[in-house]
């Protein structure tokens, strides 16, 4: 069959509905699983989940239809969050599975998460995937297979209340921004012991009140009006399949993947000194900085939660981070993205002490930075562009780092471009010691891109 290699990306398979995804292309890309993982199938079983997305029932039953007729057992998990799909992964006796869900693209978008083992393959093997899927040379059933449909959320929830206790009562919003989270994440917190207030925690794929992506500011205003309305403690607030991170403190101040992995990273230094700690390339020096002062070995890795996934099985580091709030714990969890459990060891931490969030936040070191700054680019040329500013910036005798994109280093400051591996931008941030510093950094970066990006 037709398929668009473009959906196979860097790590998931994305596109748009009803142009690049309809119910036979999940269809093939369950018989394309089995097939890629001939001689890896001990249990001969796969788990499926799914996100809220109004695709989501039709296009996982596809997917379970093309597993099953090639002689593979699956277990059906439902809707849930991308996080309890990886927990079913970690628990179960089964060789791998699909999350489907575009995680906090538009509306109009699907795709799936591709499991093999206990972790998400990526790069060349998402790649080889397609190679497979492409060629439609599946194995077919030679007997009888099941569908076990079976509602993992309670074992989730009962595995995080016995790691998390709460020392006092907390008063939480939720903004689930009407993806799956809400409805696991409120029981959940309301059985640690808080008093929670939801917002937007009813399941919809149109999305009705903001789109689910807690990096936007936008998306954060009515979570931070009503932290204020209702003087509470801290705002939680997810994307659509939950694996990322945000809200407010209880002033307002917009909670940063880079901060928060800071907390949690004092938090384990203080019972596991000396442990390694990851963030990647976007992240501040100020967090670098801060591990180092508590103790911990710092790693500076690739964007991306399945780089950081293997960066962390490779470095042993008890926790990673992102600025896009991918939180990652291997310290008393499983080494996942996973944002309601990360909210409720927040909620543990600050439950800890009688010190507000926002005083916890105060003490990490804190420069002038710019947000995210996106450049259209062609998914044909955004690369090369990437290579040729790394070799003019090393030309001209600076420190640059190339272990995604170029971080380019300065005594005061940085500079980072990379291109964006799940669309047609280029991405650059800066941050220094003075906001005037700032814009001379990031305006001679701007100034090179220019001239190569044409």
């Amino acid at each position: 069959m037709e398929l668009n290699p473009t959906i196979f990306r860097e790590y998931d398979i994305r596109g748009i509905v009803d142009k690049d995804l309809d119910e036979s292309v999940f269809e093939c890309i369950g018989k394309a699983l089995v097939a890629y993982m001939k001689g890896k199938l001990p249990h001969k079983t796969l788990v499926v989940g799914r996100d809220g997305r109004l695709t989501g029932k039709m296009y996982a039953q596809a997917a379970i239809d093309g597993i099953t007729s090639c002689g593979v057992n699956v277990i059906d998990i439902g809707q849930v969050p991308t996080p309890v799909c990886y927990f079913a992964l970690n628990t179960l006796k089964v060789d791998g599975g699909l999350m489907l869900t575009a995680s906090h693209n538009p509306k109009e978008y699907n795709g799936t998460k591709v499991a093999v083992g206990k972790t998400t393959i990526y790069g060349k093997k998402i790649q080889d995937l397609y190679k497979v899927a492409k060629e439609g040379r599946f194995p077919v059933a030679k007997g009888p297979v099941t569908i076990t449909r079976m509602n993992m959320v309670p074992a989730y929830q009962k595995r995080i209340l016995r790691d998390i206790k709460l020392k006092r009562k907390l008063r939480v919003v939720v903004d689930a921004g009407n993806g799956v989270g809400g409805v696991v994440a409120v029981p959940l917190y309301e059985a640690l012991g808080c008093e929670v207030i939801p917002l937007y925690c009813g399941v919809d794929g149109s999305f009705p009140n903001h789109h689910p992506d807690p990096t936007k500011p936008d998306n954060l205003k009515k979570l931070i009006n009503t932290v204020k309305k209702y003087k509470a403690d801290v705002g939680i607030a997810f994307d659509g399949d939950v694996d990322r991170l945000g809200g407010c403190d209880e002033k307002g101040n917009i909670l940063w993947g880079d901060r928060l992995l800071a907390l949690f990273a004092r938090s384990i230094l203080k019972e596991k000194p000396g442990a390694v700690i990851m963030g990647e390339v976007k992240c501040s020096r100020g967090l670098y900085e801060d591990i180092k002062r508590h103790g911990g070995k710092p790693e500076m890795w690739r964007t991306g939660h399945s780089h950081i996934k293997a960066g962390m099985i490779e470095k042993k580091a008890q926790i990673a981070g992102e600025m896009s709030g991918h939180i990652f714990f291997k310290h008393r969890w499983y080494g996942f993205d996973d944002a309601i459990y990360s909210a409720a060891r927040l909620l543990e931490l600050l439950a800890a002490g009688k010190k507000p969030l926002s005083a916890h936040l105060a003490t990490i070191p804190k420069r002038p930075v710019t947000p995210e700054i996106e450049v259209p680019s062609t998914d044909e040329t955004k690369f090369e562009v990437i290579k040729r500013a790394t070799a003019y910036f090393q030309s001209q005798g600076l420190n640059v780092l190339t272990i995604d994109g170029a971080r380019i280093e300065f005594p005061d400051g940085w500079g980072l471009l990379r291109a964006s591996n799940t669309a047609p931008k280029l991405v650059v941030r800066v941050e220094a010691e003075t906001t005037e510093r700032v814009k001379e950094i990031r305006s001679m970066i701007e100034t090179k891109l220019g001239e190569l990006n044409k």
